[in-house]
């Protein structure tokens, strides 16, 4: 199980479980309960650059970032220092 802490948004961290390059399951603790169980089973057994291609830079009211932009950057993060790629 992978933990990303996020910033910026109510989520307050994102909990992974990554196999092959394919998320197995996904928990966000905190934030908006029905969007992000929508946002768990879109993203359950898809490849992680997949997931990131469709969710990086999507912004939350003024925020910058939003909780599926967090989980692309904690995807980001994790194919370059767990799986070594960029």
């Amino acid at each position: 199980m992978y933990r990303y802490y996020t910033k910026g948004v109510c989520a307050k961290s994102i909990l992974m479980d990554i196999e092959d390059e394919v998320i197995k399951d996904v928990v966000f603790e905190g934030g908006c309960a029905g969007n992000l169980i929508a946002l768990k089973y879109f993203v359950e057994g898809k490849k992680i650059d997949e997931i990131i291609e469709h969710l990086e830079n999507i912004p939350c009211m003024n925020r910058g970032t939003s909780c599926p932009d967090q989980l692309a950057n904690a995807l980001k993060i994790y194919k370059e220092y767990v799986l070594k790629k960029e």
